[in-house]
């Protein structure tokens, strides 16, 4: 075929083959979508057609109003939900870059992965799993998100690497193995960061001898993390990271967990936090018993609960709960009245 009568789609799909690894995945090989397609760009491969989807959805612009670790930060400097979501993407995509992987594939997933998460971070999705029956998992409502709520009509594999990026599920591609790591390293790091930053903990308090494999220095850590998995998963199928690198990470994220994410300085605005979450359920579950069937409503008012912000839940919350004051003339009222009447 003439290459001038090619489509840049095709050439791009064409060039897939020519440079990326043979584990990449391939758009051409992609297992599609659940519906047929009703139109036809012919500038795009189909996972870069997913990253926009993704990207100019509403879930994905509220992701800058949702909790990463610290409830309401004050300072603009802490990492919000968003925040984490464009680093995991950029590390991601370092890695995938590296290991000739599937670039657009890898930024699809990332920008995806946490669209399902709720208001307050863990806590949110903690108190949402302790209300529901068959419990809560941020993975699983972001697949919701892009399938039924959104209807995005993303591909499979797109939508495999959302599901899986949570530790414990087995990816389907090594794209979707990247982000695993990715999300481990981004929130690892950052959230050491923010938490120096809120005089929580310092360098020193680290592991001495995370410190020791790693440095205290935080870009130093993450290079060293990215390159592991780089170094570990050349010429592959898996995507991994050496034993000794995944040790030290993991310890470095057991030790997180009891300072930081347990911590009650970190964690002390957590009971109001829980109590919105409870009381919006509550709420909404007893409202709409007049109006659906009652096996329905745990996934409706979870749906409208996870998609909430922390700033809509709050506002929610007054405006239910709070008692609002009657109107009432201010002093200035009445003197402009006098002012008035001696006319």
């Amino acid at each position: 075929m003439n290459t001038e009568l090619k489509t840049i789609k095709e050439q791009l799909e064409e060039r897939e083959f020519e440079v990326l690894s043979p584990y990449a995945t391939k758009c051409k090989d992609s297992k599609g979508r659940a519906k047929p397609r009703i139109d036809e760009f012919e500038i795009r491969t189909e996972f870069q057609r997913d990253r926009d989807k993704i990207l100019h959805s509403k879930s994905f612009r509220r992701l800058k109003h949702k909790t990463q670790v610290f409830l309401s930060p004050y300072n603009d400097h802490f990492r919000t939900r968003l925040t984490h979501t464009l680093e995991v993407s950029q590390i991601a995509r370092t890695i995938a870059r590296a290991l000739k992987l599937n670039e657009d594939l890898v930024e699809a997933i990332s920008l995806g992965h946490d669209l399902g998460h709720t208001a307050f971070g863990h806590c949110g999705e903690g108190t949402l799993d302790s209300l529901l029956p068959n419990g809560f998992h941020h993975n699983l409502q972001s697949v919701r998100v892009v399938d039924v709520l959104e209807d995005m009509n993303l591909c499979r594999e797109t939508v495999d690497g959302i599901l899986t990026h949570t530790w414990g599920y087995k990816p389907k591609t090594p794209e979707a193995q990247v982000v695993q790591y990715a999300d481990k390293i981004a929130y690892i790091n950052h959230d050491i960061e923010d938490s120096v930053r809120a005089g929580i903990i310092t360098e020193e308090d680290l592991p001495q001898d995370c410190v020791k494999y790693f440095t205290s220095n935080q870009s130093t850590r993450l290079g060293k993390m990215i390159t592991d998995v780089i170094k570990s998963s050349t010429d592959s199928p898996l995507v991994k990271m050496s034993d000794e690198g995944w040790f030290y990470v993991t310890k470095l994220r057991t030790w997180m967990f009891d300072n930081v994410y347990l911590d009650p300085i970190a964690k002390a605005e957590e009971k109001k936090a829980r109590n919105i979450i409870q009381s919006l359920y509550e709420y909404y579950t007893e409202t709409l018993t007049q109006y659906y069937p009652k096996e329905e409503i745990p996934q409706i008012v979870t749906d409208y609960i996870s998609g909430m912000t922390d700033q809509y839940a709050i506002r929610r919350y007054l405006d239910l709960f709070i008692p609002k004051p009657l109107a009432e003339h201010t002093n200035d009222d009445a003197l402009i009245k006098k002012v008035m009447a001696g006319k």
